[in-house]
């Protein structure tokens, strides 16, 4: 669980956000631009983890009063080179760490970390990663907490959806855009994967929530609720009206391993007891109208 080094929240100095020209870096920043935090927004553009001297140019943009919230990944990771690539970025936000101390540090995990027998997951559960992409997280988490004396917090997402998703990936990303196409939505198999999903915008609040209260800790940002792909399908289609249809077509691959995924959120509700995150349908059509 978390601690809050600050019983109240309190607005930070700034916040350098490294990955602000990304998906979930880009909803961290509106919100922390909304709630009037100042911010220091690094895309790509004006730092690229993988270039030479990266770790340099880092270093002279913090100051010791700044919160660093580090969202920059190359994801999802399905590749050794890929994995590698990732581990370049975090060294180089380690090193640049070590040279120039701040004041607080927010990492964007995934729940990816966990075994996967880990049923209900909670922030206690054991991390044993069974993916690439969950090592990644996983490495980086201990690079990062090993690079700094100031406090680190990890957010560890499951899966986020959103109208500005890039990725696509199977579930209500995919779904919301096969609908807007009037292409029927299609499951591999039954759909009988139960997940939990979690709206892009409710990681960016916690993230806040994180930043304001100097937290340190895991806090896994999940509803608590998993629903199954079939079910998140029909949901979407139900949105889109009588055009929508949903479709079963065979799987690609033997059924995932992983078939079913639960979380106990008593540590999200002890931690920020005003905040509740949004439930599935509401955040399927606020991602519909683009919101």
């Amino acid at each position: 669980m978390l601690e809050h080094l600050n019983a109240e929240p309190v607005k930070p100095a700034r916040v350098v956000i490294i990955g602000a020209g990304g998906f979930v870096g880009g909803a961290i920043r509106r919100k922390l631009d909304s709630a009037g935090v100042t911010v220091l927004a690094l895309t790509r553009k004006e730092l690229d983890l993988l270039s030479d001297g990266a770790e340099g140019r880092l270093a002279q943009m913090l100051q010791p009063t700044d919160s660093v919230a580090m969202v920059s990944a190359v994801a999802p990771v399905k590749t050794v080179p890929m994995l590698m690539q990732n581990l370049r970025m975090g060294d180089a936000v380690c090193a640049a760490l070590a040279g120039k101390p701040v004041s607080h540090l927010v990492y964007i995990s995934s729940d990816a970390v966990y075994a996967d027998d880990a049923n209900p997951v909670t922030e206690a559960s054991y991390c044993a990663p069974s993916t690439l992409h969950g090592m990644m997280h996983a490495a980086r988490e201990l690079m990062l907490k090993s690079a700094t004396t100031a406090p680190v917090a990890m957010l560890r997402p499951t899966l986020i959806y959103g109208a500005a998703d890039p990725h696509n990936g199977y579930g209500p990303n995919r779904f919301r855009r096969q609908a807007e196409k009037g292409e029927p939505i299609t499951i591999f198999g039954e759909g009988e994967e139960r997940r939990d999903h979690v709206l892009v915008d409710d990681v960016a609040t916690l993230a806040l929530l994180m930043l304001e209260h100097r937290s340190r800790g895991a806090l896994n940002a999940v509803t608590g609720v998993s629903t199954s792909f079939r079910d998140v399908a029909h949901m979407v289609a139900r949105q889109y009206g009588k055009g929508a249809t949903v479709a079963r077509i065979p799987r690609p691959g033997p059924r995932p391993h992983l078939l079913h995924r639960f979380f106990d959120i008593t540590d999200c509700l002890k931690a920020f007891p005003g905040f509740r995150l949004t439930g599935l349908a509401q955040g399927l059509e606020i991602a519909r109208r683009g919101i």
